[in-house]
Protein backbone atom coordinates (compact mmCIF):
# COMPACT_ATOMS: atom_id res chain seq x y z
CA UNK A 1 0.00 0.00 0.00
CA UNK A 2 1.82 3.12 -0.69
CA UNK A 3 1.78 6.13 1.34
CA UNK A 4 -1.30 8.50 -0.97
CA UNK A 5 -3.09 4.90 -0.70
CA UNK A 6 -3.08 4.47 3.08
CA UNK A 7 -4.06 8.74 3.38
CA UNK A 8 -7.05 8.20 1.08
CA UNK A 9 -8.34 4.36 2.48
CA UNK A 10 -8.45 3.61 -1.06
CA UNK A 11 -6.91 -0.01 -0.75
CA UNK A 12 -9.80 -2.38 0.03
CA UNK A 13 -8.77 -5.16 3.04
CA UNK A 14 -7.64 -8.11 1.42
CA UNK A 15 -7.47 -11.00 4.40
CA UNK A 16 -6.62 -13.65 2.37
CA UNK A 17 -3.25 -11.95 1.26
CA UNK A 18 -2.45 -10.81 5.16
CA UNK A 19 -3.05 -14.46 6.01
CA UNK A 20 -0.83 -15.08 2.96
CA UNK A 21 1.79 -12.62 4.04
CA UNK A 22 2.06 -12.96 7.45
CA UNK A 23 0.07 -16.43 8.28
CA UNK A 24 3.33 -18.07 8.93
CA UNK A 25 3.80 -15.78 12.23
CA UNK A 26 0.94 -17.38 14.12
CA UNK A 27 3.15 -18.81 16.92
CA UNK A 28 5.84 -15.50 17.16
CA UNK A 29 2.68 -12.80 17.15
CA UNK A 30 1.20 -14.98 19.95
CA UNK A 31 4.44 -15.33 22.27
CA UNK A 32 4.76 -11.40 21.60
CA UNK A 33 1.14 -10.05 21.99
CA UNK A 34 -1.20 -12.89 24.19
CA UNK A 35 -0.83 -15.29 26.43
CA UNK A 36 3.16 -16.08 26.25
CA UNK A 37 2.84 -19.18 27.76
CA UNK A 38 0.37 -21.10 25.29
CA UNK A 39 2.98 -21.40 23.02
CA UNK A 40 5.68 -22.04 25.12
CA UNK A 41 3.27 -25.23 26.08
CA UNK A 42 2.53 -25.94 22.86
CA UNK A 43 6.22 -26.34 21.67
CA UNK A 44 7.49 -28.41 25.04
CA UNK A 45 4.69 -31.09 24.14
CA UNK A 46 4.78 -31.37 20.29
CA UNK A 47 1.35 -29.95 19.68
CA UNK A 48 2.52 -26.44 17.52
CA UNK A 49 1.44 -28.04 14.34
CA UNK A 50 0.78 -25.44 11.78
CA UNK A 51 -3.48 -26.48 10.03
CA UNK A 52 -3.96 -24.84 7.07
CA UNK A 53 -7.76 -25.80 6.32
CA UNK A 54 -10.64 -28.00 8.25
CA UNK A 55 -13.62 -29.52 7.36
CA UNK A 56 -16.24 -31.87 8.99
CA UNK A 57 -14.27 -33.64 11.43
CA UNK A 58 -10.82 -33.13 10.33
CA UNK A 59 -7.64 -30.89 10.03
CA UNK A 60 -5.26 -30.60 7.16
CA UNK A 61 -2.03 -29.49 7.34
CA UNK A 62 0.15 -27.78 4.58
CA UNK A 63 1.60 -31.22 3.19
CA UNK A 64 -2.21 -32.64 3.10
CA UNK A 65 -2.09 -34.64 6.29
CA UNK A 66 -5.44 -35.28 8.08
CA UNK A 67 -6.10 -34.70 11.36
CA UNK A 68 -9.02 -36.35 13.21
CA UNK A 69 -10.30 -33.83 15.77
CA UNK A 70 -11.81 -35.44 19.05
CA UNK A 71 -11.85 -32.43 20.73
CA UNK A 72 -14.41 -30.29 18.86
CA UNK A 73 -13.01 -26.89 19.85
CA UNK A 74 -13.84 -27.93 23.74
CA UNK A 75 -17.31 -28.78 22.17
CA UNK A 76 -18.29 -25.83 20.39
CA UNK A 77 -17.99 -27.36 17.26
CA UNK A 78 -20.61 -30.02 17.49
CA UNK A 79 -21.71 -30.18 13.98
CA UNK A 80 -18.19 -30.39 12.90
CA UNK A 81 -16.19 -27.19 10.95
CA UNK A 82 -17.95 -25.29 8.49
CA UNK A 83 -21.21 -26.65 8.67
CA UNK A 84 -22.85 -25.72 5.22
CA UNK A 85 -26.32 -25.07 6.55
CA UNK A 86 -24.94 -22.87 8.92
CA UNK A 87 -22.40 -21.34 6.94
CA UNK A 88 -25.06 -20.52 4.43
CA UNK A 89 -27.17 -18.93 6.61
CA UNK A 90 -24.60 -16.63 8.24
CA UNK A 91 -23.79 -15.87 4.43
CA UNK A 92 -27.80 -14.86 3.93
CA UNK A 93 -28.02 -13.03 7.25
CA UNK A 94 -24.92 -10.77 6.12
CA UNK A 95 -26.47 -10.33 2.81
CA UNK A 96 -30.03 -9.04 4.55
CA UNK A 97 -28.29 -5.96 5.34
CA UNK A 98 -30.39 -6.04 8.66
CA UNK A 99 -30.69 -3.09 11.09
CA UNK A 100 -29.30 -5.03 13.45
CA UNK A 101 -28.16 -3.58 17.47
CA UNK A 102 -29.89 -0.51 17.46
CA UNK A 103 -31.24 -1.18 20.77
CA UNK A 104 -34.16 0.50 20.78
CA UNK A 105 -35.96 -1.95 18.37
CA UNK A 106 -37.34 -5.74 18.41
CA UNK A 107 -35.54 -7.80 16.15
CA UNK A 108 -37.41 -10.77 14.54
CA UNK A 109 -34.22 -13.37 14.93
CA UNK A 110 -33.70 -13.80 18.97
CA UNK A 111 -37.39 -13.96 19.29
CA UNK A 112 -37.40 -17.06 16.81
CA UNK A 113 -34.57 -18.61 18.25
CA UNK A 114 -36.16 -18.53 21.57
CA UNK A 115 -39.11 -19.80 20.50
CA UNK A 116 -37.71 -23.04 18.82
CA UNK A 117 -34.94 -23.21 21.87
CA UNK A 118 -37.81 -23.28 24.43
CA UNK A 119 -39.49 -26.11 22.22
CA UNK A 120 -37.02 -28.33 23.95
CA UNK A 121 -37.73 -27.29 27.57
CA UNK A 122 -41.70 -26.82 27.65
CA UNK A 123 -41.31 -25.99 31.50
CA UNK A 124 -39.49 -22.99 30.61
CA UNK A 125 -40.66 -19.61 29.40
CA UNK A 126 -38.41 -16.90 28.13
CA UNK A 127 -34.61 -16.23 27.30
CA UNK A 128 -31.94 -14.18 27.76
CA UNK A 129 -28.89 -14.07 25.13
CA UNK A 130 -25.43 -12.91 26.12
CA UNK A 131 -22.27 -13.96 24.48
CA UNK A 132 -20.70 -17.12 25.99
CA UNK A 133 -21.14 -19.72 28.53
CA UNK A 134 -19.58 -17.97 31.46
CA UNK A 135 -22.28 -15.01 30.43
CA UNK A 136 -25.16 -17.70 30.52
CA UNK A 137 -24.02 -18.60 33.80
CA UNK A 138 -23.52 -14.84 35.32
CA UNK A 139 -27.27 -14.28 34.10
CA UNK A 140 -28.41 -17.28 35.75
CA UNK A 141 -27.08 -16.65 39.07
CA UNK A 142 -27.80 -12.98 39.07
CA UNK A 143 -31.63 -13.64 38.47
CA UNK A 144 -31.36 -16.59 41.27
CA UNK A 145 -30.45 -14.06 43.78
CA UNK A 146 -32.59 -11.06 42.58
CA UNK A 147 -35.69 -13.48 42.30
CA UNK A 148 -34.95 -15.71 45.69
CA UNK A 149 -33.51 -12.30 47.53
CA UNK A 150 -30.93 -14.58 48.86
CA UNK A 151 -26.96 -14.44 48.40
CA UNK A 152 -25.45 -17.62 48.21
CA UNK A 153 -24.94 -20.45 44.94
CA UNK A 154 -24.35 -23.79 46.00
CA UNK A 155 -22.13 -26.21 43.66
CA UNK A 156 -20.41 -29.14 43.45
CA UNK A 157 -17.05 -30.24 43.74
CA UNK A 158 -14.86 -30.54 41.00
CA UNK A 159 -17.13 -28.10 38.71
CA UNK A 160 -16.65 -25.87 35.81
CA UNK A 161 -18.87 -23.33 35.00
CA UNK A 162 -16.61 -20.53 33.67
CA UNK A 163 -14.03 -17.89 34.52
CA UNK A 164 -15.54 -14.36 34.95
CA UNK A 165 -16.00 -13.48 38.46
CA UNK A 166 -19.53 -14.89 39.04
CA UNK A 167 -18.77 -18.25 37.39
CA UNK A 168 -15.68 -18.25 38.94
CA UNK A 169 -17.37 -18.69 42.35
CA UNK A 170 -19.06 -21.70 41.61
CA UNK A 171 -15.65 -23.82 39.93
CA UNK A 172 -14.94 -26.07 41.69
CA UNK A 173 -11.36 -26.44 40.76
CA UNK A 174 -8.59 -23.99 42.99
CA UNK A 175 -5.89 -23.60 40.30
CA UNK A 176 -8.95 -21.68 38.74
CA UNK A 177 -9.97 -19.84 41.70
CA UNK A 178 -6.53 -18.77 43.48
CA UNK A 179 -5.35 -15.46 43.76
CA UNK A 180 -9.20 -13.80 42.25
CA UNK A 181 -10.82 -13.60 45.55
CA UNK A 182 -13.07 -12.56 47.56
CA UNK A 183 -15.56 -13.83 45.41
CA UNK A 184 -19.28 -14.35 45.55
CA UNK A 185 -20.84 -16.24 48.47
CA UNK A 186 -20.41 -20.03 47.92
CA UNK A 187 -20.15 -23.76 48.94
CA UNK A 188 -19.11 -26.74 47.27
CA UNK A 189 -21.02 -29.82 48.10
CA UNK A 190 -19.54 -33.23 46.69
CA UNK A 191 -21.79 -34.17 43.47
CA UNK A 192 -24.76 -36.63 44.79
CA UNK A 193 -24.32 -35.81 47.80
CA UNK A 194 -28.57 -34.63 48.92
CA UNK A 195 -27.60 -34.82 53.04
CA UNK A 196 -24.71 -32.00 52.08
CA UNK A 197 -27.12 -30.20 49.94
CA UNK A 198 -30.03 -30.69 52.63
CA UNK A 199 -27.47 -29.20 55.36
CA UNK A 200 -26.90 -26.05 53.66
CA UNK A 201 -30.27 -25.81 52.61
CA UNK A 202 -31.15 -25.67 56.12
CA UNK A 203 -29.56 -22.44 56.65
CA UNK A 204 -32.45 -20.77 54.60
CA UNK A 205 -29.86 -18.38 52.59
CA UNK A 206 -29.48 -20.47 49.37
CA UNK A 207 -30.67 -19.00 46.15
CA UNK A 208 -29.59 -21.84 43.65
CA UNK A 209 -27.91 -24.97 42.71
CA UNK A 210 -25.72 -24.80 39.83
CA UNK A 211 -24.86 -28.39 39.07
CA UNK A 212 -23.50 -30.01 35.48
CA UNK A 213 -25.59 -33.25 34.87
CA UNK A 214 -22.11 -34.71 33.44
CA UNK A 215 -19.37 -32.41 34.87
CA UNK A 216 -16.63 -31.56 32.14
CA UNK A 217 -13.69 -31.67 34.23
CA UNK A 218 -13.27 -35.56 34.93
CA UNK A 219 -16.49 -36.61 33.26
CA UNK A 220 -18.30 -37.51 36.35
CA UNK A 221 -22.24 -38.24 35.85
CA UNK A 222 -24.42 -37.49 38.44
CA UNK A 223 -26.18 -40.38 39.76
CA UNK A 224 -28.96 -41.82 38.90
CA UNK A 225 -32.04 -40.01 40.61
CA UNK A 226 -29.62 -37.30 41.90
CA UNK A 227 -30.98 -34.11 40.20
CA UNK A 228 -34.83 -35.48 41.00
CA UNK A 229 -34.18 -35.49 44.20
CA UNK A 230 -31.95 -32.40 44.64
CA UNK A 231 -34.46 -30.48 42.42
CA UNK A 232 -37.77 -31.95 45.50
CA UNK A 233 -35.23 -30.04 48.14
CA UNK A 234 -34.43 -26.89 46.09
CA UNK A 235 -38.38 -25.98 46.39
CA UNK A 236 -39.22 -27.85 49.24
CA UNK A 237 -36.65 -24.46 50.40
CA UNK A 238 -37.83 -21.84 48.28
CA UNK A 239 -34.70 -22.43 46.25
CA UNK A 240 -34.25 -22.97 42.47
CA UNK A 241 -32.23 -25.19 40.47
CA UNK A 242 -29.53 -23.98 37.64
CA UNK A 243 -28.92 -26.58 35.69
CA UNK A 244 -25.42 -26.13 33.10
CA UNK A 245 -26.00 -27.16 29.94
CA UNK A 246 -22.94 -25.33 28.09
CA UNK A 247 -21.12 -28.43 27.00
CA UNK A 248 -23.94 -31.33 27.86
CA UNK A 249 -26.61 -29.51 26.05
CA UNK A 250 -27.72 -29.13 22.35
CA UNK A 251 -27.54 -33.48 21.18
CA UNK A 252 -24.06 -34.34 23.14
CA UNK A 253 -24.83 -36.90 25.36
CA UNK A 254 -27.44 -38.18 23.00
CA UNK A 255 -30.65 -36.27 24.16
CA UNK A 256 -30.72 -32.54 23.42
CA UNK A 257 -30.26 -31.61 27.43
CA UNK A 258 -28.16 -34.48 29.29
CA UNK A 259 -30.86 -33.63 32.35
CA UNK A 260 -33.61 -34.94 30.58
CA UNK A 261 -31.96 -38.36 30.72
CA UNK A 262 -34.29 -38.16 34.08
CA UNK A 263 -38.00 -38.00 33.89
CA UNK A 264 -39.49 -35.55 36.11
CA UNK A 265 -36.05 -32.84 36.05
CA UNK A 266 -37.37 -29.58 35.13
CA UNK A 267 -34.60 -26.80 35.85
CA UNK A 268 -35.81 -23.34 37.11
CA UNK A 269 -32.82 -22.22 34.40
CA UNK A 270 -30.87 -23.62 32.28
CA UNK A 271 -27.41 -22.89 30.91
CA UNK A 272 -26.32 -22.97 26.87
CA UNK A 273 -23.31 -21.96 24.60
CA UNK A 274 -20.72 -23.40 22.61
CA UNK A 275 -22.35 -25.85 20.36
CA UNK A 276 -25.41 -23.17 19.61
CA UNK A 277 -23.86 -21.12 16.64
CA UNK A 278 -22.04 -23.82 15.43
CA UNK A 279 -18.48 -22.68 16.03
CA UNK A 280 -18.71 -19.64 14.02
CA UNK A 281 -20.07 -16.65 16.33
CA UNK A 282 -19.71 -16.36 20.16
CA UNK A 283 -23.50 -16.17 21.71
CA UNK A 284 -24.88 -17.82 24.89
CA UNK A 285 -28.77 -18.07 26.24
CA UNK A 286 -30.05 -18.64 29.52
CA UNK A 287 -33.41 -20.35 29.99
CA UNK A 288 -35.56 -19.95 32.86
CA UNK A 289 -39.51 -19.45 34.27
CA UNK A 290 -41.30 -17.07 33.67
CA UNK A 291 -42.05 -15.71 36.84
CA UNK A 292 -38.07 -14.88 38.16
CA UNK A 293 -37.72 -13.24 34.22
CA UNK A 294 -40.95 -11.09 35.28
CA UNK A 295 -39.40 -10.16 39.03
CA UNK A 296 -36.21 -9.09 37.49
CA UNK A 297 -37.36 -7.12 34.80
CA UNK A 298 -40.50 -5.74 37.05
CA UNK A 299 -40.93 -2.57 35.54
CA UNK A 300 -40.21 -0.54 32.33
CA UNK A 301 -37.62 1.35 34.62
CA UNK A 302 -35.30 -1.91 35.33
CA UNK A 303 -35.75 -2.59 31.66
CA UNK A 304 -31.67 -3.01 31.01
CA UNK A 305 -31.14 -4.22 34.25
CA UNK A 306 -29.06 -7.44 32.65
CA UNK A 307 -28.48 -6.72 28.99
CA UNK A 308 -25.08 -7.36 26.54
CA UNK A 309 -24.14 -4.83 23.93
CA UNK A 310 -23.58 -8.02 21.63
CA UNK A 311 -26.81 -9.74 22.80
CA UNK A 312 -28.78 -11.57 20.41
CA UNK A 313 -26.79 -9.74 17.37
CA UNK A 314 -28.63 -11.02 14.05
CA UNK A 315 -25.32 -13.57 13.19
CA UNK A 316 -25.31 -15.26 16.30
CA UNK A 317 -29.28 -15.62 15.93
CA UNK A 318 -28.72 -16.59 12.28
CA UNK A 319 -26.26 -18.88 13.00
CA UNK A 320 -28.29 -20.60 16.18
CA UNK A 321 -31.61 -20.88 14.17
CA UNK A 322 -29.66 -22.46 11.63
CA UNK A 323 -27.98 -24.78 14.60
CA UNK A 324 -31.31 -26.09 15.78
CA UNK A 325 -32.83 -26.46 12.22
CA UNK A 326 -29.75 -29.31 11.62
CA UNK A 327 -30.48 -31.10 15.33
CA UNK A 328 -34.03 -31.67 14.82
CA UNK A 329 -34.29 -32.08 11.28
CA UNK A 330 -31.33 -34.37 11.00
CA UNK A 331 -30.21 -37.63 12.91
CA UNK A 332 -27.35 -35.86 14.84
CA UNK A 333 -28.79 -36.15 18.28
CA UNK A 334 -29.64 -40.34 17.32
CA UNK A 335 -26.02 -40.44 15.59
CA UNK A 336 -24.40 -38.92 19.01
CA UNK A 337 -26.37 -41.44 20.86
CA UNK A 338 -25.38 -44.65 19.28
CA UNK A 339 -21.76 -43.44 17.67
CA UNK A 340 -21.08 -43.05 21.45
CA UNK A 341 -22.08 -46.22 22.96
CA UNK A 342 -19.97 -47.84 20.05
CA UNK A 343 -17.07 -45.66 20.68
CA UNK A 344 -17.54 -46.35 24.97
CA UNK A 345 -18.44 -50.16 24.23
CA UNK A 346 -14.94 -50.12 22.62
CA UNK A 347 -12.78 -48.68 24.56
CA UNK A 348 -14.81 -50.28 27.76
CA UNK A 349 -13.72 -53.69 26.62
CA UNK A 350 -10.04 -52.55 26.90
CA UNK A 351 -9.73 -52.12 30.47
CA UNK A 352 -9.34 -55.63 31.46
CA UNK A 353 -6.72 -56.10 28.82
CA UNK A 354 -4.21 -53.14 30.38
CA UNK A 355 -3.37 -52.35 33.84
CA UNK A 356 -2.80 -48.64 33.37
CA UNK A 357 -6.67 -48.41 32.28
CA UNK A 358 -9.18 -48.10 35.07
CA UNK A 359 -12.23 -46.73 33.35
CA UNK A 360 -14.32 -45.70 30.44
CA UNK A 361 -17.29 -43.12 31.72
CA UNK A 362 -19.74 -41.14 30.06
CA UNK A 363 -23.19 -40.75 28.17
CA UNK A 364 -23.29 -40.17 24.21
CA UNK A 365 -20.36 -38.22 22.58
CA UNK A 366 -18.92 -37.34 25.89
CA UNK A 367 -16.45 -39.45 26.83
CA UNK A 368 -13.63 -39.82 29.74
CA UNK A 369 -10.93 -42.54 30.28
CA UNK A 370 -9.31 -42.87 32.97
CA UNK A 371 -5.92 -43.87 33.75
CA UNK A 372 -5.00 -45.69 37.46
CA UNK A 373 -2.09 -47.07 38.87
CA UNK A 374 -0.82 -50.34 37.58
CA UNK A 375 -0.27 -53.39 39.43
CA UNK A 376 3.35 -54.77 37.80
CA UNK A 377 6.36 -53.28 40.29
CA UNK A 378 8.07 -52.05 36.61
CA UNK A 379 5.10 -49.98 35.58
CA UNK A 380 4.06 -49.15 39.09
CA UNK A 381 7.69 -47.69 39.47
CA UNK A 382 7.09 -45.40 36.46
CA UNK A 383 3.97 -44.76 37.46
CA UNK A 384 4.91 -43.52 41.02
CA UNK A 385 7.83 -41.47 39.38
CA UNK A 386 4.99 -39.61 37.53
CA UNK A 387 2.50 -39.10 40.25
CA UNK A 388 5.44 -37.58 42.49
CA UNK A 389 6.10 -34.90 39.64
CA UNK A 390 2.78 -33.76 39.03
CA UNK A 391 -0.47 -36.00 38.85
CA UNK A 392 -2.17 -35.66 35.10
CA UNK A 393 1.14 -36.01 33.84
CA UNK A 394 0.21 -39.87 32.08
CA UNK A 395 -2.40 -38.80 30.24
CA UNK A 396 -0.67 -35.90 28.83
CA UNK A 397 1.70 -38.87 27.75
CA UNK A 398 -1.21 -40.24 26.21
CA UNK A 399 -2.54 -37.77 24.54
CA UNK A 400 1.10 -36.80 22.72
CA UNK A 401 1.67 -39.60 20.76
CA UNK A 402 -2.03 -39.45 19.68
CA UNK A 403 -1.29 -36.03 18.03
CA UNK A 404 2.23 -36.96 16.89
CA UNK A 405 1.61 -40.66 15.71
CA UNK A 406 -1.85 -41.02 14.68
CA UNK A 407 -2.65 -37.24 13.98
CA UNK A 408 -6.01 -37.49 16.68
CA UNK A 409 -6.85 -34.44 18.59
CA UNK A 410 -7.40 -34.94 22.30
CA UNK A 411 -7.63 -33.32 25.42
CA UNK A 412 -6.50 -34.06 29.24
CA UNK A 413 -10.20 -33.87 30.83
CA UNK A 414 -8.59 -31.22 33.22
CA UNK A 415 -5.80 -29.73 36.12
CA UNK A 416 -4.38 -32.82 37.73
CA UNK A 417 -6.31 -34.99 35.92
CA UNK A 418 -5.38 -38.92 35.11
CA UNK A 419 -8.34 -38.42 32.40
CA UNK A 420 -8.87 -37.67 28.75
CA UNK A 421 -11.99 -36.17 27.58
CA UNK A 422 -13.32 -36.77 24.55
CA UNK A 423 -15.91 -34.79 22.65
CA UNK A 424 -15.69 -34.76 18.91
CA UNK A 425 -18.19 -33.39 16.67
CA UNK A 426 -21.56 -35.27 16.51
CA UNK A 427 -21.02 -35.98 13.05
CA UNK A 428 -18.28 -38.26 13.82
CA UNK A 429 -19.24 -42.24 12.32
CA UNK A 430 -18.01 -45.92 12.72
CA UNK A 431 -14.88 -45.24 10.28
CA UNK A 432 -13.37 -42.41 13.16
CA UNK A 433 -14.17 -45.21 16.25
CA UNK A 434 -12.20 -47.14 14.45
CA UNK A 435 -9.43 -45.23 13.72
CA UNK A 436 -9.52 -43.59 17.57
CA UNK A 437 -9.54 -47.00 19.05
CA UNK A 438 -6.82 -48.51 17.10
CA UNK A 439 -4.45 -45.23 17.43
CA UNK A 440 -5.68 -45.62 21.34
CA UNK A 441 -4.57 -49.56 21.38
CA UNK A 442 -1.34 -49.08 19.76
CA UNK A 443 -0.46 -46.13 22.57
CA UNK A 444 -1.49 -48.42 25.06
CA UNK A 445 1.02 -51.20 24.02
CA UNK A 446 3.51 -48.81 23.35
CA UNK A 447 2.76 -47.86 27.68
CA UNK A 448 2.80 -51.61 28.81
CA UNK A 449 6.10 -52.31 26.70
CA UNK A 450 8.42 -51.22 29.42
CA UNK A 451 10.09 -48.83 26.72
CA UNK A 452 8.93 -47.06 24.50
CA UNK A 453 9.01 -43.66 23.70
CA UNK A 454 6.03 -42.70 25.45
CA UNK A 455 8.18 -43.06 28.74
CA UNK A 456 11.40 -41.47 27.17
CA UNK A 457 8.56 -38.16 26.63
CA UNK A 458 7.63 -38.97 30.54
CA UNK A 459 10.64 -38.16 31.47
CA UNK A 460 10.36 -34.87 29.63
CA UNK A 461 7.10 -33.86 31.25
CA UNK A 462 8.54 -34.66 35.08
CA UNK A 463 11.28 -32.20 34.12
CA UNK A 464 8.94 -29.62 32.95
CA UNK A 465 6.95 -30.02 36.04
CA UNK A 466 9.60 -30.08 38.58
CA UNK A 467 10.81 -26.53 36.92
CA UNK A 468 7.71 -25.55 36.83
CA UNK A 469 7.12 -25.70 40.80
Amino acid sequence: MTTEERAAGTEEFDLGRLLAERGAERYELHARYLNHQLPRMLHTIGFDKVYERAEGAYFWDADGNDYLDMLAGFGVMALGRHHPVVRKALHDVLDAQLADLTRFDCQPLPGLLAERLLAHSPHLDRVFFGNSGTEAVETALKFARYATGRPRILYCDHAFHGLTTGSLSVNGEDGFRDGFAPLLPDTAVPLGDLDALARELKKNDVAALIVEPIQGKGVHEAPPGYLRAAQELLRAHKALLIVDEVQTGLGRTGDFYAYQHEEGVEPDLVCVAKALSGGYVPVGATLGKEWIFKKVYSSMDRVLVHSASFGSNAQAMAAGLAVLSVLENGEIVANARATGELLKSRLAALVDKYELLSDVRGRGLMIGIEFGRPKSLKLRGRWTMLQAARKGLFAQMVVVPLLQRHRILTQVSGDHLEVIKLIPPLVIGEREVDRFVEAFTEVMNDAHSGGGLMWDFGKTLVKQAVANR
